[in-house]
C-alpha cells in the first residue's frame, strides 16, 4: 500500500442536461414527432459539476469536505465510491472502500435486511463466510433484529441508515465515505456511530466526511477542504478552512448574493 489512501487529479465532471428551451423535447412523444418531421434537435447542455479538482488523501487522515449545496461535495464522494466516472481525470484509491452517501444506496428493497447484509458485504469484497462471522454483530450494532426478516422497504429512513452504518463499519474497509446521512439517525444512535468513527481514527483508518456542521470538522477531522462551484476554494488545517469558507458566505450575504440563514462550516487557507 502507498502512503496515500486516494488520489484525485484533474477530476471533472459534467451532466447532460434535459433541454426545455423552446423547441426541446419534453416527452418522447414530441421527440418522436420532431423525428418524423426532420426537425434537428437542439444541441444538449451540460452541467459542470466538477471543474479540475486534485486532492490527495493520506493514509489514516480524516478528511472533512465542506461547501454550500450544488457545490459538487457529494458528486465527489461519488467519484470516490466509484458510482460516478469522471468526465476527465485520474482517480487511485488504494484500499477496500465503503460508501454511505445515498439513503438506502446498494439495498434491494424487495430483499430482507438479513439478505442485503449479505448482498453488500460481498459488494465490499466479503466472501459469504466472513459475513456468517459477523452477520450478529452488524444486526446487534443496527438494533434490527426484530425486523431483520422483513423486506427493506418497509423501514423507516432511520432503519435505513442505522443497517447501512451497521454493515459498512462492521465489514471493517479500509476507506470510509460518509456524507450527511448520519444526521438521519435519532441521538442514541448518533453517539454510537460517533465512537465506531472515534474507534476508525484510533486504527488508522482513512475517513472522508461531508457536513455541514462545523464542530464534526473540527471534532474529527485532520485536513478540510471547501469546494466552491466545483473548484477546490481552500484546503489546509480544519480551522483555516471553516474560517475562510464562513468568511466567504458572510461576505455573500451582505452582498446579497446568497440567501441569509444557518452558516454551515467556517474557512481556510487559499489553495
Amino acid at each position: 500500500m502507498s502512503e496515500n489512501a486516494i488520489e484525485l487529479a484533474g477530476i471533472e465532471k459534467s451532466f447532460r442536461r434535459t433541454n426545455l428551451a423552446p423547441g426541446g423535447h419534453t416527452t418522447f412523444k414530441s421527440q418522436l414527432v420532431d423525428w418524423a418531421r426532420g426537425r434537428k434537435p437542439p444541441p444538449a447542455r451540460r452541467l459542470h459539476v466538477l471543474r479540475g479538482v486534485d486532492l490527495t488523501v493520506p493514509r489514516g487522515a480524516t478528511l472533512g469536505v465542506v461547501g454550500q449545496n450544488g457545490s459538487g461535495k457529494s458528486t465527489l464522494l461519488k467519484i470516490m465510491a466509484g458510482i460516478y466516472r469522471p468526465t476527465a481525470g485520474r482517480v487511485r484509491i488504494d484500499g477496500r472502500l465503503a460508501a454511505l452517501i445515498e439513503l438506502g444506496a446498494g439495498f434491494h428493497p424487495e430483499f430482507s435486511g438479513r439478505e442485503n447484509i449479505y448482498l453488500n458485504g460481498i459488494i465490499l469484497g466479503r466472501s459469504r463466510r466472513e459475513i456468517d462471522a459477523l452477520i450478529d454483530p452488524i444486526i446487534d450494532f443496527s438494533e434490527l433484529r426484530e425486523f431483520i426478516d422483513e423486506p427493506v422497504r418497509t423501514y423507516s429512513s432511520g432503519m435505513y441508515m442505522r443497517l447501512a452504518f451497521a454493515v459498512a463499519t462492521t465489514i471493517d474497509p479500509d476507506i470510509l465515505v460518509v456524507d450527511e446521512i448520519l444526521a438521519v439517525g435519532d441521538e442514541h444512535f448518533q453517539r454510537k456511530s460517533a465512537t465506531r468513527i472515534e474507534d476508525f481514527k484510533r486504527r488508522g483508518k482513512t475517513l472522508i466526511i461531508v457536513t455541514h456542521a462545523a464542530a464534526t470538522v473540527e471534532r474529527w477531522c485532520d485536513l478540510a477542504v471547501w469546494l466552491d462551484q466545483g473548484l477546490v476554494a481552500a484546503r489546509g488545517a480544519p480551522a483555516q478552512v471553516l474560517a475562510a469558507y464562513r468568511s466567504a458566505i458572510a461576505e455573500r450575504e451582505r452582498s446579497g448574493s446568497v440567501a441569509a440563514g444557518p452558516l454551515p462550516p467556517p474557512g481556510a487557507a487559499r489553495a
